[in-house]
């Protein structure tokens, strides 16, 4: 396999659906349907109808494990088996937000890409490169890196001045350096902040973003359409122009809207689908 195998993938894959959307099966132990179970068992339930009814709209899955890390090993079982319903085609993030020293982060390479089987995860740089390499090693993963994140106490940190400019656009250019000889890097970029996002694609032209923040936080999609896609490098003028925004909330909501939250969930997903068109990708690379 090349290194550009999750790229390539990824690009059909948009192609395929017509989007750039990246699914998030987050469910909310507090946001439950009336008459789904309490517990992980309704968490399950939730987590399934995503799957079976928003998952064909979207470009790619993102689970974030600590939904599911809270129910201790029945709760990994229920992500084991969310992850066995995705077809092949169908690219699946593990949003762990990882990164250790060297020898723990190897293992939690193995547990995410191996044993999870992941296509691709979220990494904390503080530790720098040590603790992304391993996530690398195997030619076909993909590691989204933590840049500027949708949160609201983000800039706390990450807009401190480094030399003269950001941390986050520090991280962003390092990122960038790394991945001239790990070429299977991407950055995690909140569409919260418009103005950094721009800053962000300004210093990395050709790293691939994978964006939260459009749905319930209200972030910027008109930013991330400018903004978002490739505009150099291996994603650049592929369908998408490498490009995920994650919607999580604001599909999952759906479910307690209306008497079928399986209707009501696919409904939303084909909105979101729909927004989030993956020829704005092509569109924003040529100017239009």
């Amino acid at each position: 396999m090349t290194a550009n195998d999750y790229l390539t993938r990824l690009a059909r894959r948009s192609e395929q659906v017509g989007s750039m959307l990246c699914l998030g099966v987050d469910p909310d132990p507090a946001a439950l349907p009336a008459g789904f179970p309490a517990g992980v068992a309704g968490i399950e339930r939730l987590a399934t109808l995503l799957v079976e009814h928003a998952a064909p709209r979207a470009a790619a899955v993102k689970a974030n494990v600590a939904f599911y890390e809270a129910y201790g090993s029945q709760g990994i079982a229920v992500l084991e088996r969310i992850r066995r319903r995705l077809p092949p085609d169908l690219l699946f993030i593990a949003d762990a937000k990882r990164g250790d020293i060297g020898s723990t982060a190897a293992r939690q390479a193995v547990a995410l890409l191996d044993e999870l089987g992941a296509d691709a995860v979220t990494l904390n740089p503080y530790l720098g490169v040590d603790a992304i390499e391993p996530f690398l090693e195997r030619a076909d993963r993909f590691a989204y890196v933590l840049c500027r994140t949708s949160n609201p106490s983000a800039g706390e940190l990450q807009d401190l001045a480094v030399d003269g400019e950001p941390l986050y656009v520090r991280v962003a250019r390092r990122v960038a350096e790394w991945a001239a000889s790990r070429p299977r890097l991407g950055l995690v970029v909140g569409a919260t902040a418009p103005d950094e996002l721009a800053a962000v694609r300004l210093a990395t032209p050709s790293l691939v973003f994978l964006v939260p923040g459009v749905g319930v936080q209200g972030g910027d999609l008109a930013a991330v359409q400018a903004h978002g896609p490739a505009r150099a490098g291996p994603a650049a003028g592929r369908p998408g122009g490498g490009l995920l925004v994650n919607v999580s909330r604001g599909i999952a909501a759906a479910a307690l809207a209306g008497a079928d939250p399986a209707h009501s969930i696919e409904q939303a997903a084909t909105d979101w689908s729909a927004r989030l068109n993956a020829t704005m990708g092509a569109d924003h690379q040529r100017g239009g």
